[in-house]
């Protein structure tokens, strides 16, 4: 870390590299957290974890003995340890015996994407909570036709306001915040919906896996799904990056220049020469394109090829775009991670190693800022892959039971994880004492150990 901090001390290195640096050293150490604690208030398992996207300061979890809390992760409630451990309560609990409360399992739990204000809360109750945080109050409350497994929100919508949910119907349903009522009604699927996931580079595609094995992407300004990724559909490796692909379409046209300027010199003549043959080449390719768009209007499940294709061999449990929106993440009972390209929808072929995923319920993986690592609960411990190589480089373990759901911060490069334990385990890199404790409390913690040494 020095080496890097004097490198940009002298101008060797330029400030994104230096912040690309110290992320990644900092990720390369994350352990069981020995300065922070998050005292969990659930009695149940934990199935569902966020920080919101706008202060990163509030941690929310759902659990499945529909309790919820709220945890401020930036701000301790107490202290342990002569001030060494932080330790995080609850600000604000919800539990069965709430008026408005859920009665079974609450499977997700999201905060309202730009602002603290609300969040949503979807349970095996068959409903979809929304909460006003201040009151804890339910401002509005959608009626579902099975088990809610997911919910999601786009954090780049600006014209709509709309609630993704993954129920155990085959349908998928949009519930919109702004008339409080169903917007739309998406149909594909062939068994229940476990995984939902909003593109991260258009607020109008949304992503779902499904009981089923099939990923389906929508376009919700339009009717049927546009694309259904088959893992039979490959390309080795990632697509190149745009100022490759840019410079390579330059050269080409530059190359192919020399032999079609004599054709472009007389394409004038000839239009000009036969007006009529003008107009009827331009009516078919009138009618050509009018052909080709209502081939790609024609809804998939006309085309039987292509919307019975699978992604996975089983239930898809997990979905997850990069930062960047070029590539989708898959988890599925098939114990299998697929890497998608999402232009393409070609399976990358990426090789993550074999692990084991519990098939029961849905899992909510988490993915780095730079797109890196991808944390995936593997049983009782959370494994980190590479996204690009699909080698595991590290392995949190520290749970005693299952682990359903893991989060990412990006402000502190911290992992929050919550499993059937009921336990919330914060996963940082390792703090030095005199980094926490100011002179004040080195002086108490040295008389302290002066007294007991006596």
């Amino acid at each position: 870390m020095w080496k890097e901090i004097g490198d940009r001390e002298s101008g060797k290195l330029r400030p994104n590299s230096f912040i690309t640096r110290i992320r990644s050293n900092r990720l390369s150490s994350l352990l069981l957290s020995n300065h922070k604690e998050i005292v969990s208030s659930h009695r149940g398992a934990i199935n569902s974890l966020q920080v919101d996207l706008t202060e990163g300061r509030y941690l929310l979890s759902g659990a499945s003995d529909a309790s919820l809390a709220v945890y401020d992760i930036q701000r301790a409630t107490d202290y342990e340890g002569g001030a060494l451990i932080a330790k995080h309560k609850p600000i604000l609990a919800v539990d069965k015996q709430h008026p408005n409360g859920h009665k079974y399992a609450i499977s997700t739990a999201i905060w309202y994407p730009i602002d603290t204000g609300l969040f949503v809360t979807g349970s095996y109750d068959h409903h979809v909570n929304v909460w006003d945080t201040n009151t804890t109050q339910v401002v509005m409350d959608f009626k579902m036709p099975g088990k809610v497994y997911r919910t999601a929100m786009s954090s780049l919508a600006t014209s709509h306001m709309l609630i993704a949910t993954a129920t155990e119907d085959v349908q998928v349903r949009l519930c919109d915040m702004a008339s409080g009522a169903f917007s739309h009604t998406l149909s594909g699927h062939r068994d229940g919906i476990m995984a939902v996931e909003w593109s991260t580079s258009s607020e109008w595609v949304l992503m779902t896996g499904g009981c089923d094995g099939a990923i389906r992407f929508w376009d919700i300004r339009r009717a049927g799904c546009f694309s259904v990724l088959d893992q039979s559909h490959s390309q080795l490796g990632r697509r190149p990056p745009l100022l490759e692909r840019s410079t390579t379409k330059v050269t080409s046209k530059s190359s192919s220049s020399g032999q079609t300027s004599s054709a472009k010199a007389r394409a004038p003549q000839r239009k000009v020469a036969s007006g009529s043959g003008s107009k009827h080449s331009g009516s078919s390719r009138t009618l050509r394109h009018a052909k080709g768009s209502a081939k790609q209007r024609l809804h998939p499940g006309l085309l039987s090829s292509q919307d019975r294709a699978t992604a996975h061999y089983g239930a898809v449990l997990g979905l997850k775009a990069t930062e960047d929106g070029m590539y989708l993440l898959s988890a599925g009972s098939d114990s299998r991670l697929r890497l998608w390209d999402i232009q393409s929808g070609c399976n990358t072929l990426v090789h993550f190693e074999i692990v084991r995923l519990q098939s029961s319920k849905a899992i909510q993986l988490a993915v780095t800022q730079d797109s890196s690592l991808v944390f995936v609960p593997c049983m009782t411990s959370v494994k980190a892959f590479d996204v690009w190589t699909g080698k595991a480089s590290m392995t949190l373990q520290g749970h005693y039971e299952h682990v359903n759901c893991c989060w990412y911060g990006t402000h502190d490069q911290e992992v929050y994880t919550g499993g059937n334990d009921r336990q919330i385990l914060v996963w940082s890199p390792p703090k030095l004492i005199s980094q926490d404790v100011d002179e004040g409390d080195r002086r108490t913690v040295a008389v302290d150990q002066d007294n007991w040494s006596d």
